[in-house]
């Protein structure tokens, strides 16, 4: 009795090992084929009313002074001042003001979306 309780054990262990089992891998990866088809079949459907995509546009403005600003249409992203200062603000979005004393020169980096 013991023999065929062992062997009957032993049996559907081995059974078990020989079922597929999913792992989280393949999980992803099946989710993840599924989303992309989602994707694929809804921007073939939507691509003719999609605007076409912007692109950003930057360059940069030197002044002598404390201040730089950008050309019409464009924003700061960002400024630079001379003599080390890291003291600076935004002003309306267009100037890049240095804080510091005596600055010899401002710079701004201008973008815009095209």
């Amino acid at each position: 009795m013991k023999s065929i309780t062992w062997f009957l054990l032993i049996f559907i262990s081995l059974l078990h090992l020989m079922i597929p089992v999913h792992t989280q891998a393949s999980k992803d990866s099946s989710v993840n084929k599924k989303i992309q088809e989602a994707l694929n079949s809804r921007s073939h459907h939507l691509a003719p009313s999609l605007p076409e995509p912007k692109k950003l546009s930057c360059m940069s403005v030197s002044a002598s002074g404390r201040w730089a600003s950008c050309p019409a249409g464009m924003a700061v992203t960002g400024c630079a001042c001379g003599y080390g200062c890291g003291s600076w603000d935004v002003q309306n979005g267009i100037t890049c003001h240095c804080q510091c004393a005596g600055m010899d020169w401002t710079a701004a980096r201008c973008c815009q979306l095209v």
